[in-house]
């Protein structure tokens, strides 16, 4: 793959996550928003520091997991051959993120439980960081919020692990997180003005954003693993 494909590629990857960060705004609206709204009016917040240290802890955890799945998705590779393993690593990532679109459509053969962390306890968490203060209780609970999974955010760190490289799977969790920013920032406000329809519309283009990702993260690794193929046959 030459560099300006490759650089294709990667861009193409960016502009897809933002996309699905946009277009789930509906989904995080209707899974955050009461939740994020409550917070703010226990935390009684004053100026906009507190909302902007919230969201750029969120935004810091979700570049944070992109970096960690990465490095997981290099380490996976290392110990296999490693063409082959990338091309495998690819396909199976592809799929998985696949699922997790059609999860969001909820037309997915296997339901996702979200059995990946402890919601109960991240719950809790959530709502005693308000007694921390309005900045310092906003960076926890954005943190915390940041942790909390649904089938998008897990889509991306499934994705994230093809990275070509740890500070690569950082920015593609970065171009998510910012495509989240406009409705969460404004999840306050906007929470409860947004009607079920609309946000089930703009749910469905997300979901079809992140299909379209593991559809392209599928085909590269399947072509490459056949180029691999041939090269150690």
């Amino acid at each position: 793959m030459d560099h300006s494909h490759h650089q294709a590629v990667v861009e193409f990857s960016y502009a897809l996550a933002f996309m699905t960060g946009l277009l789930g705004s509906g989904h995080c609206l209707g899974m955050c928003g009461g939740l994020v709204s409550a917070f703010f009016l226990k935390l009684q917040a004053r100026g906009p520091w507190p909302y902007l240290a919230y969201h750029a802890a969120r935004v810091a955890v979700y570049a944070m997991v992109g970096l960690l799945a990465a490095l997981l998705g290099a380490v996976l590779v290392s110990t296999g051959r490693i063409g082959l393993a990338q091309g495998v690593l690819q396909i199976v990532a592809g799929a998985i993120v696949i699922l997790l679109g059609l999860d969001l459509l909820g037309i997915s053969p296997i339901r996702n439980a979200y059995g990946f962390a402890p919601i109960a306890w991240l719950r809790r968490q959530f709502a005693d960081a308000a007694r921390h203060g309005p900045v310092r209780g906003a960076l926890i609970g954005g943190a915390i919020n940041g942790l909390m999974p649904c089938s998008m955010t897990m889509a991306m760190a499934v994705q994230a692990t093809t990275a070509p490289s740890p500070p690569e799977g950082m920015l593609l969790m970065l171009a998510f997180g910012a495509g989240t920013l406009p409705s969460m920032l404004s999840a306050s406000w906007l929470f409860g003005r947004l009607g079920p329809r609309l946000r089930g519309w703009l749910l469905k283009g997300a979901a079809l954003f992140v299909i379209a990702l593991g559809v392209s993260t599928l085909w590269q690794g399947l072509r490459y693993f056949l180029v691999m193929v041939k090269l150690v046959a």
